[in-house]
């Protein structure tokens, strides 16, 4: 499992959207991939409950982890082969150890933990609650989005990555989040 969590070599940069559930991280990697003409890496996460959900009308399980956490690495490092300049990934190993540590009492599988900590990323869009809640039915914590949200904070804070807070419509998100992409591509 070990060599299937490990970033391969890519040529781009790379930035997380990463924050609590219902918080427009789909919606603005999409946005952000149109407008810098490049991929993005959907969130494994939700295709593989979604299809769990629909089969066994079951939820995320702990034995589930590792088999969404190297459909996310191995999307991503396909993805990230023919992305342009950037790829932006709608979420990350970082957030799958998020979740499983409250979902999980603490607990989070040494070999994901280990990754999410060696991964890089060049830049996090840390996500605010600020938007309106959606319901479906893989998400199930409308009334503790503030600690989630501490919970997502504290992960960088704890890991030091680099990130920034998008907050406000999506369009004040989209236009914030457009120019901090634009000053790592000066940069590169």
């Amino acid at each position: 499992m070990e060599e299937k969590l490990k970033q391969e070599p890519a040529e781009v940069i790379k930035v997380v959207l990463f924050g609590p559930e219902s918080t427009g991280k789909t919606t603005l990697a999409k946005e952000l991939s149109k407008h810098f003409n490049t991929n993005w890496v959907p969130e494994y996460m939700r295709t593989y409950l979604e299809k769990k959900w629909n089969a066994y009308n079951r939820s995320c399980e702990i034995e589930d982890l590792k088999a969404i956490a190297i459909g996310q690495m191995d999307n991503e490092n396909q993805l990230s082969k023919t992305a342009n300049r950037v790829l932006f990934c709608d979420t990350n190993l970082l957030e799958i150890k998020v979740y499983s540590q409250v979902y999980y009492q603490g607990y989070c599988d040494p070999t994901i933990a280990k990754y999410a900590d060696e991964n890089k990323y060049d830049l996090y869009f840390l996500t605010y609650i600020d938007v309106p809640w959606e319901a479906d039915v893989l998400r199930d914590k409308p009334f503790e989005r503030e600690q989630m949200y501490a919970n997502f904070k504290l992960a960088l804070e704890k890991y030091n990555k680099p990130y920034v807070v998008l907050k406000g419509s999506l369009e004040e998100r989209l236009t914030f989040a457009i120019k901090q992409v634009e000053k790592l591509l000066n940069k590169s």
